[in-house]
């Protein structure tokens, strides 16, 4: 059986059909990381937590009493996350020493309650402030469809994507602030889900941004994703019932979302929406004005983002060790410093206003539809050595997502294709504020209908 390509959902059913079982599963992904040539995906492997909870799960199947569909299933975790017995590194090296967590955190608790094998912590953008996933501490996870040279995981969860990209984990867990799920989940040819805000718990979680920032799961399926939506809420584990297409509505900007898009990208994107336009789903593009009126106030006031990152990070960047810091993640978190009280007041109006107008023109079922990202995964190499192509790519990779952040969409990326080096591109459908549950409805008809 080829456990590398199966989804979470297709594994948690051999495990039930008795095709696999859970301590061959763990044992077959712990052989697989410690085997991987690229030693960067992982920070920490708790592989005796993972054997013993592979033996737990399996004495529960060999009782007929698994503890639900993913029961069994080892999953990654982004190191923001606490898991106890290990350190909460941040991929920062100034914590590279940290004392280890005393208790795991809510998420990864409901996780162990569903019987989950937990296969360690995962790299990331330093501090997760970056949509490009590069770490000058830890290494820089490989993107395994690099057809040449080394490319960009995407950020900041970028282990959490290489992780399941390359057949390291059937699932991992990210954050996503201003696409950190997304945007990865598209540089590697997977599903992402971007939850609204405090839909799931962040609760032992280290903060970039506690208005912006969200939990989310990276996998093959939408399947996975809602089911793994399920349980980090300690909800029913089951896949709701998908909705018909008929009666929804896509959106299309007009503006903003297909500046610098490479041809591949919006060639995949049209595809995609033709297949759904076959499939019954109404499409109509619109000019949205409230891009505008945030991008104006972001231009006076700057961003929630950097706002509350020097707020959460300020100290460390000061601190006796500050000079350890990823340099390009200072020279972001430096934006805050100058902004006032009054810049933040302005920004969170601007923002209630806005997310107001916004769900007028998102009523009913009515999803706005973009590429998730306007390019595919670049080469490392050229964003290593000039800081300027740095930046200036990671702000068009973040641009497309950083709209569901602004907005607190929830939201899903798939596949929609690849470039002609064999690059992946993604479609991403946003919800209105806290319509998680109507978007997973139709998310499963819509990765059906695109057969992806």
């Amino acid at each position: 059986m080829d456990l590398d390509n199966l989804t979470a959902a297709q594994l948690g059913r051999a495990m039930r059909d008795k095709k696999t079982d859970p301590v061959a599963v763990t044992d077959h992904f712990l052989s697989r990381i410690a085997a991987h040539a690229d030693q960067s995906v992982f920070i920490t492997v708790t592989a005796d937590r993972a054997r013993e909870e592979a033996r737990a799960s399996a004495a529960r199947y060999a009782k007929g009493h698994p503890l639900g569909p993913l029961d069994g299933v080892p999953v990654a975790w982004k190191d923001l996350v606490d898991v106890k017995g290990a350190p909460t590194t941040c991929a920062s090296e100034i914590f590279r020493d940290r004392e280890v967590a005393e208790q795991d955190a809510p998420i990864v608790k409901n996780c162990a309650a569903a019987g989950m094998v937990v296969l360690g912590k995962v790299n990331l953008t330093e501090f997760a402030f970056s949509g490009l996933g590069l770490n000058p501490h830890y290494g820089t996870p490989v993107n395994p469809h690099s057809p040449d040279a080394p490319r960009a995981p995407g950020g900041s969860s970028s282990g959490s994507a290489v992780s399941v990209a390359a057949g390291l984990a059937p699932i991992a867990i990210g954050t996503d602030t201003g696409g950190s799920v997304r945007i990865p989940a598209a540089f590697n040819g997977l599903v992402g889900y971007k939850s609204s805000q405090g839909h799931i718990s962040k609760e032992r979680v280290q903060p970039l941004s506690l208005t912006l920032d969200t939990v989310g799961p990276l996998g093959r399926s939408v399947e996975d994703c809602v089911l793994m939506e399920r349980v980090l809420r300690q909800q029913l584990v089951v896949v709701p019932r998908a909705a018909g297409l008929a009666d929804l509505k896509l959106v299309v900007p007009e503006n903003l979302v297909f500046e610098e898009a490479q041809d591949a990208v919006v060639a995949n994107f049209e595809a995609a929406l033709s297949k759904l336009s076959a499939a019954g789903v109404s499409i109509e593009r619109r000019h949205f004005e409230v891009f505008d009126a945030m991008l104006d106030s972001s231009a006076v006031h700057g961003t929630l983002a950097t706002a509350e990152a020097f707020y959460n990070l300020g100290e460390y960047v000061d601190g006796p060790e500050g000079q350890k810091v990823d340099r390009r993640v200072v020279s972001r978190i430096e934006r805050g410093r100058a902004q006032t009280a009054a810049d933040y007041i302005a920004i969170t109006e601007a923002r209630r206003t806005l997310n107001a107008k916004l769900g007028a023109e998102m009523e009913g079922p009515t999803f706005m539809v973009m590429p998730t990202v306007a390019i595919t995964a670049p080469e490392i190499a050229p964003l290593d050595a000039d800081d300027d192509v740095f930046h200036a790519t990671n702000m068009t990779a973040l641009r497309n997502t950083m709209i569901g952040n602004y907005f607190d969409l929830p939201g899903f990326t798939v596949p929609s294709g690849v470039d002609g080096q064999g690059l992946p591109t993604g479609i991403l459908f946003n919800a209105y504020t806290r319509q998680d549950e109507m978007l997973m409805c139709y998310m499963q008809s819509i990765q059906r209908a695109l057969d992806v």
